[in-house]
């Protein structure tokens, strides 16, 4: 073998996907095939694939990419930032860092629809809004949203929902965050609100249906906001403070303010800045919203023995059930970044948080009197952590000398400067900036007992917070360390097995990849950051977007969209500001077919569009008759035919070319939903085919774990007649976007501290590697769909009954014969170690199954021969040999309280827990039995029960 064999730079790629040579070969021949190459001529439509290779470099081994990312992160800066505006350092315990940040045990889960496989992430989550729901002193909390901008975002639609005013005004405090105010403005153009922005004391001047204050103020004022609230709330508004996390440790609450909602980020809970994020919002509301509120609610319920389980809760709320009905289009919460802000609370207990609060006011109060006892000006006198200082001229030379010395501070006009305390603020930083601002070095234990306070006594919190137990037991590491691994074991994440959800793409998430998101270079940089600073980030994303272009065909790639159905919203939104810029704001009907995601609908009423829904034929496909027929109906106000490719019924239409020159033939453009890009990179490229906008989840196609419901980022890829209409940003400007283009996302680069990974990905595979592994996830899905296919009936094919990357498996039949629904064969898959693919979508009865191209031969038939076991089991119910409504499906989940019962079941032990040798080896111990969703619903709580009620 020649040195560069030796070298083996390849090697990634066979990392990557599961199944090798022997694989391969055996598994061509279960198809019928001779080679990979004839399997893909059978399945792929000749007219779309790509003729030649991606125009990518070759693949690198990993500690080539990552040292070539090294390199490139080292152009950063790490300055010590005291900008604030939303963002902090902050100091993530180690323990945390290790064991869920680190840990696939916790990152690489799904979202928890299945719950009795969920529980400690759901127990997680719980503490999470039960911490909210303390700071805000509101009684009810999700499971987080995106991030603070689209929180009030959020908060301003459901305020129209539940508000009775007949107003269409909503009123902002001019405090807000500017990027706040941004988003805002963006999603109340196509809502058709007008904003009314001003001083709090105006809000209750008119009416309004809802209102949003800030709290402290952007500039770090703290006022009393109860009268505004309660002038607002006298005119029929809706009302929601933004709050700081931190600050609501030492000030008086929301709620006890009189506020409807609050909103905010967790971020300064432990979550580092990383560019922008991804950090989780909170969002907390009374209980008669609780149905109008969106994002997910954790909810506790009871399982079939009685005991304490959770659940989400009210799920019919949800954007895939509700379609255009949908409340919002948040799809991907942040559920890892909430799980670390919520045991950063449990970490540090009611008592620790405090201490890191008082800490925060105290260097800023410290900061204050020295600056003002030199004889400076302070904007305002009352203040959390960020002092507002006007220079007199100096502000430029104060500036400067902060930044030559690697601190960044914050400008406000053009003679003032605000610095904003944090966790990570020293004593040394604190004396290092008074004598910036002074001249004088301090002395600061004179400083120290001179210095008040600058809280106003009026808004200091005299109720309780954290007073669950959780937050009071695990303040040791050892206690930690256990409390995190005891959750961990009651969750089934990609470490234990294969997940096959379709659409949802759980892939193999590496560590190479996962790496350089702890590095302190991306980890630590504020948003707001001076550019300069950015350099890295910039080459970094940059790089990345390059690699998308070469992988979609598309002239520009916007990478500001912080989930997938975030991208949605910001590609359906180039498309509305292109029609608008040409004198077509009129066209804004948008087709969807029936086989869309639930967020495409979603995302459509939400942009104010007309959703008019097209049929599908018999084989899954787009009837074409109805989307001609249609097409012409409304040709004179076609905006945007929303499609998904392959198609969600898991094939490759035919007939794409013609229905992508179809709606351009009547005025229209092609929005491509990117969920099953697992299916496209190297075979072919959306922009060819006549797409003119598509959304990529990087955290599906392009390796960020999915986190358990989040962190996610949805880049678009836009041609170039669409690529001036991309989200620009108010605070820090969006290279190649039209200034004035309001923005999607609170950070300029969304979730940008999660990038590397996708450029890791795609680096370390390269464009030979890209295809293959797309290749292989088609082999992988045909397998299973031809092993299963002699069991169940596969319910869409392609014209060489090929299926893409998913397939689905008809249970509807079942159901008929014997009673036994999906749900039931869901649950039962968990007693085999399996968590269930999606279930009933895109059609009600079915599972839809997506292996992915990582898992190798040996896992797809332990999954398999699970199915057929199961299948076995639902014909002895048809047989009659076990009662309809007791059988191992039915009782599915058996936990480990089965284990010890009295057992008068007709069926073994063995048969219930270990129904096939493999598992023995390798149990997966369900934590709970089958949760009643209906009790959960029915008694909704989402507060942390006693600890001693569960399970």
């Amino acid at each position: 073998m020649s040195l560069e064999q030796l070298y083996n730079h390849e090697e990634f790629i066979g990392r990557h996907i599961g199944p090798d040579d022997a694989d391969r070969a055996a598994m061509c021949a279960q198809l019928g095939v001779a080679s990979l190459d004839e399997l893909i001529s059978q399945t792929v439509p000749a007219a779309i694939r790509l003729n030649g290779p991606l125009a990518l470099p070759g693949a690198v081994s990993e500690v080539e990419a990552l040292t070539a990312l090294k390199k490139v992160a080292t152009k950063n800066t790490v300055a010590k930032s005291f900008i604030g505006l939303g963002y902090h350092p902050t100091l993530l315990p180690n323990v945390i860092l290790r064991n869920v940040l680190e840990n696939p045990g916790w990152y690489t889960a799904y979202t928890p629809y299945q719950a009795e496989i969920a529980q400690g992430r759901l127990e997680a989550l719980l503490n999470y809004q039960q911490m909210v729901i303390d700071l805000t002193g509101l009684p009810m909390a999700n499971a987080s949203l995106l991030d603070e901008a689209t929180a009030a975002a959020e908060a301003m639609a459901m305020a129209r929902r539940v508000s009775k005013s007949k107003s269409n005004t909503f009123f902002v405090d001019c405090r807000v965050l500017p990027q706040t105010l941004d988003v805002m403005r963006t999603r109340a153009e196509y809502f058709g609100f007008e904003l009314v922005v001003g001083q709090p004391e105006a809000a209750g001047v008119a009416e309004h249906f809802g209102a949003l204050f800030q709290y402290p103020g952007e500039e770090g004022d703290l006022i009393d906001l109860a009268s505004p609230i309660a002038a607002a709330k006298a005119k029929g508004a809706v009302v929601a403070v933004a709050a700081d996390i931190m600050a609501l440790v030492l000030l008086k609450s929301p709620g006890e303010l009189g506020a409807d909602v609050a909103v905010g980020s967790t971020q300064r809970f432990g979550v580092p800045m990383g560019f922008g994020g991804p950090h989780a919002a909170y969002f907390a509301f009374r209980e008669n919203m609780k149905r109008a509120a969106p994002g997910r609610i954790i909810g506790v319920s009871v399982d079939a023995r009685g005991k304490t389980a959770l659940r989400m809760a009210l799920q019919t709320r949800e954007q895939h059930i509700r379609r255009e009905k949908a409340n919002s289009n948040i799809c991907t919460s942040q559920v890892l970044l909430a799980n670390i802000a919520g045991m950063y609370a449990v970490y540090h207990g009611p008592a620790g948080l405090a201490r890191i609060a008082r800490r925060i006011h105290r260097l800023a109060a410290m900061f204050a009197h020295a600056v003002k006892a030199a004889g400076g000006k302070l904007v305002h006198e009352r203040f959390f952590d960020t002092v507002h200082v006007a220079m007199d001229g100096h502000a430029d030379a104060v500036y400067a000398r902060a930044l030559a010395a690697g601190y960044n501070l914050r400008r406000i006009g053009q003679d003032a400067l605000a610095v904003a305390f944090h966790e990570q603020a020293s004593a040394d930083d604190l004396a290092f900036l008074i004598e910036c601002f002074t001249g004088v070095r301090p002395d600061l234990a004179v400083l120290d007992a001179e210095a008040a306070d600058a809280l106003p006594a009026a808004l200091t919190r005299e109720s309780a917070i954290l007073a669950h137990p959780v937050f009071k037991q695990y303040h040791t590491e050892h206690g930690m360390l256990r409390y995190l691994k005891r959750l961990e074991n009651r969750d089934l994440a990609l470490n234990h097995s294969m997940i096959s959800l379709g659409s949802c793409t759980m892939k193999l998430n590496a560590v190479a990849e996962m790496i350089p998101v702890t590095w302190p270079e991306f980890a630590e940089l504020h948003p707001f950051c001076p550019r300069e600073q950015a350099a890295g980030y910039l080459e970094m994303i940059e790089g990345l977007a390059d690699q998308l272009k070469a992988i979609t065909g598309f002239d520009a790639i916007s990478m500001q969209p912080n989930s997938g159905a975030s991208g949605e919203y910001a590609g359906l939104l180039a498309i509305r500001r292109y029609h608008a810029s040409r004198g077509d704001a009129h066209r804004d009907v948008c087709l969807i077919p029936q086989s869309a995601h639930g967020t495409n609908p979603a995302t459509a009423q939400m942009l104010g569009m007309q959703v008019v829904v097209v049929k599908c034929d018999e084989l899954g496909n787009v009837d074409l008759s109805d989307l001609r027929a249609k097409a012409e109906q409304h040709a004179d106000k076609l905006g945007a035919l929303m499609i998904t490719y392959p198609s969600t019924h898991g094939v490759y239409e035919e007939a794409i070319i013609d229905i992508c020159a179809l709606i351009h033939g009547f005025g229209g453009q092609v929005y491509m939903d990117g969920a099953n890009m697992n299916a496209q990179v190297g075979l072919m490229r959306p922009a060819d085919i006549g797409a003119d906008v598509l959304h990529m989840n990087l955290h599906k196609t392009f390796c960020i774990p999915h986190g358990g419901g989040g962190p996610g980022m949805g880049p678009i890829g836009m041609k170039t007649h669409l690529a001036p209409f991309m989200a620009d940003h108010v605070v820090s400007a969006v290279p190649g976007a039209v200034p004035g283009q309001g923005a999607v996302s609170a950070a300029p680069f969304g979730s940008a501290s999660i990038l590397p990974i996708s450029w890791m990905y795609i680096t370390m595979m390269g464009g030979h590697g890209l295809r293959l592994a797309t290749e292989h996830a088609l082999l992988n899905a045909n397998y299973v769909a031809d092993r299963l296919s002699a069991h169940y009936p596969v319910l869409y094919t392609g014209k060489n009954g090929r299926v893409a990357h998913e397939c689905i498996i008809d249970l509807r039949p079942l159901k008929a014969a014997s009673g036994v629904t999906e749900v039931d064969i869901a649950k039962r898959l968990m007693d085999y170690g399996f968590h269930a693919p999606t279930m009933s979508f895109p059609v009600a009865g079915t599972l839809m199954i997506e292996p992915t191209e990582s898992e190798n031969r040996a896992e797809l038939d332990r999954f398999i021969d699970a199915m057929i076991a199961i299948r076995a089991e639902v014909q002895a119910v048809e047989d009659g040999v076990w009662p309809a409504d007791n059988n191992p499906l039915v009782n599915a989940p058996h936990g480990k309280a089965d284990i010890a019962a009295d057992w008068q079941r007709p069926y073994s032990r063995e048969q219930a827990f270990f129904p096939l040798a493999y598992v023995l080896d390798n149990k997966f111990w369900p934590a709970v039995n089958r949760i009643d969703d209906v009790y959960g619903d029915r008694n909704l709580v989402c507060s942390c029960p006693s600890t001693d009620s569960y399970a």
